[in-house]
Order: C-alpha cells, then structure tokens, then sequence
C-alpha cells in the first residue's frame, strides 16, 4: 500500500484511523516548515515516533526522569561517535546502564509528545512506507528513538493530544464586556466560591466548532469518544445495523488489544432485548444493565466485571438510530456527572453523520 500526499488534504487523525484499521505495519514519515517527523506503526499500533522539534533526546529525558546518571554521557557520546547510525538508545541497553522496561516507559512519553505536537501542523508532505521500520536513510532526524515493546493505540494518542490541545488552548482568556459588566454588579460575592465546572458543558464549547466541519466520518466518531472519555470511566461505540451492532471504538478497557477486540466484536441485537429496546426508543438509557444474552457477551469483550451502573446513548441519523455509545465507571465507582450537554453534542453528531453521509452520495453519484 501508498500513502502519499499533504496534511492539508488528509488530516492526522483520518492518516492514523487508515493504518489502525488496516493493521498496517510500516513508517510515517512528515516533513514540513514545522519540522520533520516519523511514527512508525506495528499491526496498526504505533511503537516508536522521533521528531526533530523535540528539545531533547531520549538519554537526556532519563536522566531527567532519574533513570539515567549524567555521568554516562561522555562513555555513549564516544560510541555514538565512533558509530553514528546506532541509535541512542541501544548504546544506552548494550552499555548495561538502563533497562528494556525503563525505555519503553520513555520511549511511549516520547511517542506522545510528537504526536501531540503533530496534531499542531497544518501543512507539509507526509508519505507511508509499507512494511519499512529502519528509514533513517529517509528522513533526516537526530535519532530513531526506541521501538516499544507493546503498542500503543493511534484512537488513544488522538484523544489525548485533542484532549492536550483543548486544554492548552482554554488557558489564555480575554475578558469582553459582559465580564466586566459582571463583576462591577457582584462586587459583595467576590468571596463567594466559585460554581463547580460542568464537564458535560465545558466539554460542548470546546469540541462543538470542530463537529460543524468534520473532515470524515471516523473523525466524528472520535469526536464523540473524546468528549465521553471527559466524563466516564469507560466507553464503546457501536455501528447500528439492522439486526447487528459491530464495534467502531472505544477507550478506558483495561484488556489486551482493547482496539482491535473492539472492532472484531458484532452483537445480535436480537439476543438482548434491554438493548434492543434503547435502540427502538431512540432514547437515552441510565441504570442498571439487565442481564441478557447480548448483553452478557457483552460485558465479556469487555472484560467480564459488571457494571453498578451504565449509561446508553442512541446516535441517530436520517430518521434511525445508527450507532450507539455504552458508557461506565466501573474502575472508579464513581457516580455519574451530568450529561445533557453530552446529549446535545450528539444530536449535533448525529446531524453531522447524516450531512456526512450525503456528501458520500453525492460524490459517488457525480463520479
């Protein structure tokens, strides 16, 4: 398989959702005005990625987690010398100063530095080379980095850095004249505490301008799994057929290859009639999950512990429920927050689908 073409037509996280869902195994390589780049993938997993807008490289970052003595930097800068393709990190293993666990515990804060840092790049050319890992004659970057033991997921890298960037871009704030007007009327509750935030509504400002204009599908299911991991524990999305419901994402279960099982998994909605009857109310459901037959092989995928609690919201386009979201908090116990502004957003998601899916007509009909 060729990929190759610009950031500007195909979006990061439409690049990783191919190679996810095709388990493709090969090198992304990105160059642009911001800098160079590569994330290497491993059956649709990312396990290494180095970029040459890092500040530093991965024997300065263990030192700086203290797994590293500073003292070791002449001994590795004299053999990087005399071998200067080796990478860095497999100096460091050979020279018996670190361990595979201890690398791999930096190797995946790296990966996720440079894919946050990614998702900042609005331009430049990117290429994927298929079942290539060694491309450091490809590309020109200080190091290669280290290759993880385990992968990591792309869907959960593209949570977090939105998640990072949402943060990131709330900090600054310019006052307008309403708050001024404000503040001038309630001088006497200045004291007062302030009003806890509601995640469901703070959450629906900052991802609802990025639902209006989706590049595709798969980025407005991410949408919907990003805005859910703010609030609950775990979460799974569902494509809604007529008798079946197929696995589309997840995030927050604590099983192997959660991803993958995920999108493996298909549901008779026939066999649970709790489920069956969400769908056919096209209405969200909070409480107790009746025990089913669907519903048991359910919660088996999902790792076998029943929830206290479930929460089940209908995704509904062009009249009928297409997917549909199952949420938990079964690691934490802990209660439910409030979810209208989780509702709202996907109505609106739902809207999107169906816009979505017409332009899909409509594009198939003139081609």
């Amino acid at each position: 398989m060729s990929l190759i073409g610009r950031l500007e037509d195909l979006a990061l996280s439409d690049i990783f959702q191919i190679l996810s869902v095709g388990k493709k195994t090969g090198a992304l390589l990105i160059r642009s005005d911001s800098g160079n780049a590569m994330v290497l993938f491993k059956d649709g997993l990312v396990v290494n990625a180095e970029s040459d807008v890092l500040e530093s490289d991965i024997s300065q970052d263990l030192v700086s987690a203290g797994l590293l003595k500073d003292s070791m930097f002449p001994m590795i800068e004299s053999v990087k010398k005399d071998l200067p393709d080796k990478p860095i990190a497999e100096i460091i293993l050979e020279m018996g100063a670190i361990n595979r666990d201890h690398l791999d515990k930096i190797g995946r804060k790296r990966i996720e530095q440079v894919v946050y840092n990614l998702l900042l790049w609005e331009d430049g050319e990117f290429q994927f080379e298929l079942d290539e890992l060694d491309v450091r004659d490809k590309i020109d970057l200080p190091d290669s980095g280290w290759e993880i033991s385990k992968g990591m997921s792309p869907e959960y890298l593209l949570m977090e850095g939105a998640r990072v960037y949402d943060e990131t871009a709330h900090q600054s704030f310019t006052p307008d004249e309403d708050f001024f007007t404000d503040v001038s009327e309630g001088d006497e509750d200045w004291e007062s505490p302030p009003a806890p935030v509601r995640k469901d509504l703070s959450a629906l400002r900052a991802l609802t301008q990025e639902l209006r204009f989706p590049n595709s599908t798969s980025e407005i299911t991410l949408l919907i799994l990003r805005f859910a991991s703010d609030m609950y524990q775990r979460g799974v999305l569902f494509m809604v057929g007529p008798e079946e419901m197929a696995g589309l994402g997840q995030f927050g279960l604590e099983i192997d290859r959660a991803d993958e099982k995920i999108r493996e998994t298909v549901l008779d909605v026939n066999k649970s009639p709790s489920l069956k009857e969400v769908i056919d109310n096209a209405q969200p459901y909070r409480g107790v999950l009746r025990k089913d037959e669907g519903t048991e092989f359910m919660i088996r995928v999902f790792g076998g512990k029943w929830p206290s609690e479930v929460a089940l919201f209908p995704i509904i386009a062009e009249g009928r429920v297409v997917a549909f979201l199952y949420v938990d908090n079964l690691g934490s116990g802990d209660p439910f927050a409030e979810s209208e502004g989780l509702e709202i957003f996907i109505t609106q998601a739902g809207m999107a689908l169906e816009k979505a899916i017409l332009q899909r007509r409509l594009t198939e009909m003139n081609g």
